[in-house]
């Protein structure tokens, strides 16, 4: 028999040996380790509050919303995120310190510590004297106001979101005429001044912070074509140059004003008998102006000042202010929606605190009594509020008298006189010495409140926390404003102390640095509201509720109810 080829040996010698190591591998191999949330770096190490950083690390989430992530031990927002990476916005109060990402139930820290650092400081531009041409304004600039600063007619100043804008005092007046900082947007002039919820647009006190005061600089006035019943010579209140004129433009366009703040405005101006501005001063602006989401902040003088003309208004705030809230003149024919006033009980004005203050003539004009004579064919004054707040004092309010102090001069929650035509629906006065007063002459005020015209209309409005509901003036009696307002047809609502706690309003009312100004549920103001009469058209937004509001909180975000120590500076 031969013998079996070399090469057949060596064969079934391979095969033999993969049989051999087949049998001896592990059928079950050991599973992967799981993945571990780590974080390995932040990118950069140090930035200020918010910027966005970069946190590298591995596993995690890649929803933004289900990664917590902890900077100085404030949640912080996520922008975006990957396993590997998320980016976030170093938020408002944050420390320095280790940051902390959770992802589901594990927690882990950064190796290092993260830093906030501080912004630089923005640097400063001066305006003054006269623009003759268009100015944008940035967000990365401070601006400050010397003097009166005049947007010419024809030119437009354009601001950016989140711009500061600081109002000097009376000794930084280029001109030495001692006028403090004061922005005033001649007719054909237009201001662009168009915030965001997230970046407000801020007017402010120059003074250094926990230095502001009311009245630190002027304000900002506008200066429309449209009607005022004024004659045509009539000089401006508040030093401002020029003068009233004759114009009938209904349509006049001023510019807009959205997500606005104006804080510490209304100084005296020099050698002015009626010196001190609001913080917004309106002159004959016209309908083509958009304003809403404006704030006034601790005005010496009023917030909001409507001179004849036309503008609608939604969404303002009157906050710790030193004289009236809502104050209209000169044949002002606009409507105002939603609208809310927050007071400091122990500031007032000697010459009488209110809430609205609404008139058509001034002392010595017609004193006889009888209307003014109308310019043009021009309009009384005759505005429509509704949906308005006004809190006055959370106590029991001081009686008026002479001898009292500050807190004494508060007067009416709404104050109509002189021959006005104002009507206001759905709004809630409380805590004023007077709900409303009536003023006015047997040919004015007292006709209007016995006619059936309907040039005052006040209905559907709630009057809590007042000493006196209603209480009449000049020919006005007691007992004709008392009728006129308790009539059942108009659904006031006078409440009387021992039924305030049926409002229920919120808590945080009347905290003067973070109000919450939304009912609690159950509250009667959610319900109530009347309908029809001067509320119809495209403006008005039919409400259920009365007061400024139901249960959108729209003041959240761009209000700054307590801004004495804000750095804006960076």
């Amino acid at each position: 028999m031969k013998n079996s080829p070399r090469w057949l040996h060596a064969c079934w010698l391979i095969v033999g040996l993969i049989a051999f190591f087949a049998a001896c591998k592990n059928p079950d191999p050991a599973p992967p380790a799981p993945a571990v949330t780590t974080i390995t770096s932040v990118d950069p190490a140090s930035a200020p509050v918010g910027s966005t950083i970069a946190i590298n690390g591995t596993n995690f989430s890649t929803t933004p919303g289900s990664n917590t992530v902890l900077v100085g031990g404030v949640v912080a927002t996520v922008v975006s995120a990957s396993a590997t990476r998320l980016v976030v916005t170093v938020p408002t109060g944050a420390q320095s310190g280790a940051i902390a990402v959770t992802v589901g139930t594990t927690t882990v820290q950064s190796p290092t510590s993260f830093t906030v650092s501080l912004k630089p400081l923005k640097p400063v531009v001066e305006l003054s004297g006269t623009l003759f041409r268009n100015r944008n304004l940035s967000k990365d600039t401070i601006y400050l106001l010397r003097g009166f600063v005049y947007v010419a007619a024809n030119y437009t100043m354009t601001i950016q979101a989140g711009t500061v804008i600081k109002g000097g005092g009376a000794d930084l007046d280029p001109a030495g005429q001692s006028n403090a900082g004061t922005l005033v947007v001649e007719r054909l002039g237009k201001l662009v001044a168009n915030g965001t919820a997230t970046e407000p647009i801020v007017f402010t006190s120059n003074k250094a912070a926990g230095q502001r005061f009311p009245g630190d600089w002027g304000g900002i006035v506008l200066i429309g074509k449209s009607p005022t019943n004024r004659p045509g010579a009539t000089t401006y209140m508040g030093g401002i140059r020029g003068t009233a004129e004759t114009y009938n433009e209904p349509e006049d366009n001023s510019g807009s004003l959205q997500y606005v703040r104006i804080e510490y405005a209304g100084t005296s101006q020099r050698g002015t008998p009626n010196g001190k501005l609001a913080g917004l001063t309106m002159i004959g602006v016209g309908t083509g102006t958009v304003i809403n989401h404006v704030q006034v902040t601790q005005s010496s003088g009023d917030a909001y000042d409507w001179y004849g003309g036309t503008v609608p208004a939604k969404y303002l705030v009157a906050n710790r202010v030193t004289d009236d809230d809502w104050s209209t003149d000169w044949g002002y024919i606009g409507q105002v929606q939603f609208g809310v006033a927050l007071r400091d009980a122990a500031v007032a004005d000697p010459s009488g605190s209110n809430g609205f203050e609404s008139q058509n003539y001034d002392p010595g004009e017609n004193a006889d009594g009888t209307p003014l004579t109308r310019q043009n064919g021009l309009p009384q004054t005759a505005p429509v509020f509704a949906n308005m707040s006004n809190f006055g004092t959370s106590t029991t309010p001081v009686a008026i008298t002479a001898a009292n102090s500050l807190t004494g001069y508060y007067q009416s929650g709404i104050y109509v006189r002189r021959n006005t035509g104002i009507s206001v629906y759905n709004s809630l006065i409380y805590g004023y010495p007077e709900g409303v007063r009536f003023e006015g002459s047997l040919t004015g005020i007292a006709t209007s409140l016995t006619a059936t015209s309907g040039a005052i209309d006040l209905r559907g409005n709630v009057f809590a926390n007042t000493l006196s509901p209603v209480v009449g003036g000049g020919a006005v009696t007691n007992a004709l404003a008392n009728t006129y307002l308790t009539t059942a047809t108009r659904q006031n609502q006078i409440v009387s102390s021992g039924d305030i706690a049926s409002l229920m309003l919120n808590g945080s009312n009347f905290n003067t640095s973070a109000p919450n100004f939304l009912p609690q549920t159950g509250s009667t103001l959610l319900g109530g509201a009347v309908t029809g009469g001067k509320l119809t058209g495209s403006f008005f937004t039919q409400t259920t509720y009365r007061g400024a509001f139901g249960t959108d909180n729209w003041i959240s975000g761009w209000t700054n109810f307590n801004p004495q120590n804000t750095d804006y500076d960076r």
